[in-house]
């Protein structure tokens, strides 16, 4: 190779490199934006609701521009049904990674039916801030959200009866039902004792569930 193929295949080298660079940096952009706005949307939705929180609030809000919004989703329904698988995933992989067994449940349960859950839904499990607003949703949202309430079942299981989780879906449906109905109650009160009540009559309507299902 003469001096000048080498510079010129030099020059290609050094070419590839930064098109590679631009390309990666012009990917992890873009993944960094959509996270924002799904993060964001996700705070506002648990809030304001999903019908009280409007596309322009929300980038507002992740300090984007409208016009971002639809290079990452073609409507607000996407977005609710994107928002939601998010987010559930995120509250099976918490369960989801710690060890099998019961002791995981429990501290689970006193995180769900706790004060600080009950009085900050913008952070809290979707389910208990919107499942009112996504049985109203169109049904390619629900059976997004469909599909992870049935994985999220099926972790439960697995912690409620390790050697045979299909044995103990029952109970998990049970326990997840429980759990969601006690957090929208407690919210619902304006009698502090009262609400601050009900989710102590929670954890001991899951202890019972849990109790069952050991001696199931």
């Amino acid at each position: 190779m003469n001096v000048r193929q080498s510079t010129t295949a030099c020059k290609a080298t050094a070419a590839a490199r930064r098109g590679h660079t631009v390309a990666r940096y012009t990917s992890d952009r873009k993944s960094e934006t959509r996270r924002r706005i799904l993060e964001t949307a996700a705070r506002r939705f648990k809030q304001d609701g999903i019908d009280g929180s409007g596309i322009a609030a929300i980038m507002s809000d992740a300090q984007l521009t409208n016009g971002a919004f639809y290079a990452h989703f073609a409507s607000k329904d996407d977005l609710v049904a994107n928002v939601l698988a998010n987010q559930m995933r995120g509250w099976q992989e918490n369960l989801g990674s710690s060890p099998v067994g019961r002791a995981a449940i429990e501290e689970f349960i006193r995180g769900y039916l706790s004060p600080r859950h009950r009085d900050h839904p913008e952070t809290g499990c979707p389910s208990a801030a919107l499942l009112d607003e996504i049985a109203r949703c169109d049904k390619a949202t629900r059976r997004v959200y469909t599909k992870a309430i049935e994985e999220f079942i099926d972790v439960v299981a697995a912690h409620l009866s390790p050697d045979d989780p299909s044995a103990a879906r029952t109970q998990a449906i049970g326990l997840i039902t429980v759990l969601v109905a006690t957090v929208q109650l407690a919210r619902a009160v304006t009698d502090r004792q009262l609400s601050d009540d009900i989710l102590e009559s929670g954890i001991r309507n899951t202890q019972t569930l849990l109790d069952n299902a050991d001696h199931r």
